[in-house]
C-alpha cells in the first residue's frame, strides 16, 4: 500500500441475533455512501467450504466460496479475510467495510487478525448487534454451540451463553434494536453486562457516525484479560444486580469445588480471577454463562515472578497490579463479578466467604496449604 494512501476503514458488527445484527448493517450500507458489507456464511461448513458474500445498499456484487483449513471454519474465514479486504482497499472507491460476523464468530479474534496481518486496513470500531428481548434467554443458555449448530470447529467447546457474553462485553457499541416484547429488566442487564459501552438504536445516524470513531485492539484485549479485566462495579437497577466480591485471603481448594455448581449458577453471568491456596503463583480466570463454568490457568500472578521479569511484563498489566497490590499477597486476590436479574446478594456472598481458609488455616502457611486436597486437578494440569 501507498504510504500516502488512507488504510481502509472497517467496522466489525457481531452478535448471535442475526436479525438484528442484519438490521444494523442494512443500515450502515443504507447511512455510509459507498460501503460495502463482507460476511463469511460457516453454516456449509459440513460441506467443506465457506461461503463468502459481498453487498453493498442495492444488493450482493459477489459470492466465492473458501475451502476449509484444518477443519475450521473460522480458521477458513481469517486465512481469506485479509486479501478480501486488501483488495477492497486497493480499488480505492470503498469508504467503509463493514465485516459483517457469522453468528458465533467472536469478534476480538478478528480484530486482531486484521491488526496483524494487514497495513491496507484498520479496524475503526466494533458493534454488537442486540435484541434486548432475547438478552436474557441467550445468557442463560448453557448449550453447546455444536448443540445449537453454531460451532465453528469440530473442537469448538464454547457455549451458546459464553459466546455471546464475550461478544458484548468486548464491543465498546451496543446496537440495540427496537423490540415492544423487551421491559426495562432487559435493558438494565445489557447495561450492566458492558455498563461502560456506548448504546445507539439501529439505524440511527449517531451509528454511522460512530463507525469511524476509532478502536485500539491492544487496550480491548487488555480490557478482556483476566489479569487485568476492565469488570463491572456494583449496581442495582430494575431488579438487576451487579455484584462485585473482592478479598485477598486465598480459596480452600476443596470447599470452592464442592460449591462450584452452586456459585456458577447463582448468577446469569459471573466472570473475574481468583487464587487457590494450594496454587499461591497461578492466576486462574473464572468465566460463567448459562450455568456453564470455565477455570482456566492464566499465568503467574506477578508477585511470583522475579524482579527482572517484570521488564517483560507488558504496561497495562504492571498497572492494573499497582492499583491493587497488598503487602502480603502482592496482586494476588478475588476478583469475581456476578451479574443477575433476582441476585441473592447476601446468600452468595456468604458462600463465598465460607470457602476461604480459615484463620487456622491461613495461620498454616504455605506449607499448610500445599497438604490441602488438589481438588481443582481435574480442571488444571497437577502440580505435584
Amino acid at each position: 500500500m501507498s504510504p500516502h494512501r488512507a488504510k481502509l476503514p472497517v467496522v466489525i458488527v457481531c452478535g448471535l441475533h442475526a436479525e438484528a445484527r442484519r438490521e444494523v448493517v442494512d443500515g450502515l450500507l443504507r447511512d455510509v455512501p459507498h460501503s460495502v458489507a463482507l460476511h463469511h456464511d460457516l453454516s456449509s461448513a459440513g460441506g467443506g467450504t465457506v461461503r463468502r458474500s459481498l453487498r453493498d445498499a442495492g444488493g450482493e456484487l459477489a459470492s466465492d466460496e473458501a475451502r476449509l483449513v484444518n477443519d475450521c471454519a473460522c480458521c477458513a474465514l481469517r486465512e481469506d479475510l485479509v486479501p478480501e479486504l486488501e483488495r477492497l482497499a486497493g480499488d480505492g472507491r470503498t469508504r467503509l467495510a463493514v465485516l459483517e460476523l457469522w453468528d458465533s464468530v467472536e469478534p476480538k479474534s478478528m480484530a486482531e487478525v486484521i491488526a496483524a496481518h494487514t497495513e491496507a486496513a484498520e479496524v475503526t470500531n466494533v458493534f454488537a448487534a442486540v435484541d434486548p428481548a432475547l438478552v436474557l434467554p441467550c445468557l442463560s443458555n448453557g448449550d453447546d454451540l455444536a448443540e445449537a449448530g453454531l460451532a465453528a470447529a469440530a473442537t469448538d467447546r464454547r457455549t451458546v451463553g459464553d459466546t455471546w457474553a464475550r461478544q458484548v462485553e468486548y464491543a465498546p457499541v451496543l446496537a440495540v434494536t427496537p423490540n415492544p416484547a423487551a421491559d426495562e429488566e432487559d435493558r438494565a442487564l445489557l447495561r450492566q453486562l458492558n455498563p461502560t459501552a456506548r448504546h445507539f438504536t439501529s439505524g440511527s445516524v449517531d451509528l454511522a457516525r460512530c463507525a469511524f470513531a476509532g478502536f485500539d485492539v491492544e487496550a480491548a484485549a487488555a480490557a478482556q484479560h483476566p489479569a487485568c479485566a476492565l469488570l463491572p462495579q456494583e449496581a442495582d437497577e430494575a431488579g438487576v444486580t451487579t455484584l462485585v466480591w473482592r478479598r485477598h485471603r486465598p480459596f480452600h481448594p476443596e470447599r470452592l469445588f464442592d460449591a462450584l455448581e452452586e456459585v456458577s449458577c447463582a448468577a446469569a453471568r459471573s466472570r473475574g480471577r481468583f487464587w487457590l491456596a494450594d496454587r499461591p503463583d497461578t492466576l486462574l480466570s473464572w468465566d460463567a454463562a448459562g450455568g456453564a463454568l470455565c477455570v482456566e490457568n492464566t499465568g503467574p500472578w506477578l508477585a511470583s515472578l522475579p524482579d527482572a521479569a517484570w521488564s517483560m511484563v507488558p504496561p497495562y498489566r504492571r498497572a492494573a497490579a499497582a492499583l491493587d497490590w497488598h503487602p502480603e499477597h502482592g496482586d494476588r486476590c478475588q476478583h469475581l463479578v456476578f451479574v443477575s436479574p433476582g441476585l441473592d446478594r447476601e446468600g452468595l456472598t456468604g458462600l463465598l466467604d465460607s470457602c476461604l481458609l480459615t484463620d487456622e488455616e491461613f495461620g498454616s502457611g504455605r506449607e499448610g496449604w500445599k497438604r490441602l486436597p488438589a481438588a481443582f486437578d481435574v480442571f488444571l494440569d497437577p502440580v505435584r
